[in-house]
């Protein structure tokens, strides 16, 4: 499994706020649909329905912004191993040009679904992200 997930999106009506362009809310909610969309084509199915993640932190730079009808490449990775239950994952938003308009790093825990608490991420999932 590649490390890296790219995934395409455009602002749509709703996405904008008062300053048109992306409003930020909408910026936190794209990182979490390609963290998503990363873990679903990256785990096992036996993996996905075992295991579910939550955010613990998010730190974002906003360099940049889109308008309505403007996509921007997302490309989300894992820069190093776990550290017990938690992952840090990095998102970059590219615009057209490539520039990097919006960069992420944020704080995933994982949680075992059936008791619900947090765990510490098993091998077998974290060297399907990492390429280790």
């Amino acid at each position: 499994m590649s490390n890296r997930f790219i995934r395409t999106f455009t602002a749509e009506p709703h996405h904008i706020d008062v300053m048109g362009h992306v409003n930020n809310a909408v910026w936190v909610q794209w990182m979490e649909a390609i963290a998503t969309s990363h873990w679903e084509v990256g785990a096992t199915p036996e993996q996905v329905a075992k295991y579910a993640w939550v955010v613990t932190r998010h730190e974002i730079d906003y360099r940049g912004n889109i308008r309505e009808g403007e996509s921007v490449s997302a490309e989300t990775f894992i820069p190093d191993g776990p550290h017990g239950a938690r992952f840090n994952r990095r998102v970059d938003f590219r615009n057209a040009a490539g520039k990097v308009i919006v960069s992420a790093r944020t704080t995933w825990a994982m949680i075992d679904i059936a008791s619900g608490r947090l765990m510490r991420v098993p091998e077998e999932v974290a060297v399907r992200f990492t390429g280790d």
